[in-house]
């Protein structure tokens, strides 16, 4: 696995993401290149005395879409989960190691966490719209950030359910509820949702789960479409699905990075036996 070395920080540097401001002392040691928006080295995240995942070291490139697979109960989730810190939520949590987005550290003291869940953006296993109208459901975010111009917020959401390949089914539909829409169209509406706060990088945890086969096809047409613009990182249990949509692939198995590399070459020629046996079925 090649790895970016960590090196000391003078100042932030061009495409990187600002989370807090000053940064601390304590964040001035991170991994990052213009090739890396995520950086995890030694990532330990504790449920009380028990490890999630443990000893996770893997970079992210910018632009590029990785996707995380394992056996249920693995890590996957606990490591996408802490990229934006979503499992501040639960009590009695803790980490160890770094992790790091945009060149700063993710736990440091200083990060704000408006500003790192803004930057990136998630999306969850099954849709989650709010119980609003379509467009109030795309401005929602983007009104919190003091966006108050009409002219503005409509341009906004029209780009988003664009970008979401949503705007053709419903823009005469905008002030209709959310809920009305079909499981497909819930799921993209909740990425447009996401786009809207122009994020760097798009947390999807086994965002096809609960869809069909044609919106599941969709929606991964969709990742193709936003790669490149945005970072994206999907755990996913489809190994099929992981091979279509993903430049890069971590097999994760007992709280641990078994391997990581590109995907045509991790499900053609797997390094680790445990992968391999995990592609070919032999557990799971």
């Amino acid at each position: 696995m090649e790895l970016t070395p960590i090196r000391k920080r003078a100042a932030l540097q061009p495409g990187k993401i600002r989370l807090n401001s000053p940064p601390s002392a304590a964040a001035e040691e991170t991994p990052c290149t213009q090739k890396t928006i995520i950086g995890a080295r030694d990532f330990t995240f504790y449920y009380g005395s028990k490890a999630g995942v443990e000893n996770i070291t893997m970079d992210i490139e910018v632009g590029s879409v990785t996707a995380i697979i394992g056996p249920s109960g693995c890590g996957k989730s606990t490591f996408l989960r802490s990229i934006n810190r979503m499992n501040d939520l639960i009590p009695q949590t803790r980490t160890e190691g770094l992790l790091s987005v945009g060149g700063q550290d993710v736990y440091d003291k200083s990060t704000n966490l408006v500003n790192l869940r803004q930057q990136v953006g998630m999306v969850f296993q099954r849709p989650n719209p709010f119980a609003k109208s379509i467009y109030d459901n795309i401005t929602y975010g983007p009104k919190l950030q003091g966006i108050r111009s009409k002219a503005k917020l409509n341009a906004l959401v029209e780009k988003c359910l664009k970008d979401a390949a949503l705007w053709d089914e419903v823009k005469d539909d905008l002030h209709k509820s959310a809920l009305a829409l079909s499981g497909g169209q819930q799921q993209r509406l909740c990425i447009a949702r996401t786009l809207a706060t122009k994020p760097r990088v798009v947390l999807m945890d086994e965002p096809c789960s609960a869809l069909d086969p044609l919106a599941t096809a969709r929606i991964e047409d969709l990742i193709e479409e936003l790669k490149g613009t945005y970072t994206i990182v999907i755990v996913t249990h489809n190994m099929q699905q992981a091979a279509r949509v993903s430049k890069r692939t971590a097999f994760f198995c007992l709280g641990k990075l078994i391997e990581y590399g590109q995907t045509d070459k991790l499900f053609t020629n797997p390094q680790e036996k445990s992968t391999e046996d995990y592609i070919t079925g032999r557990f799971g």
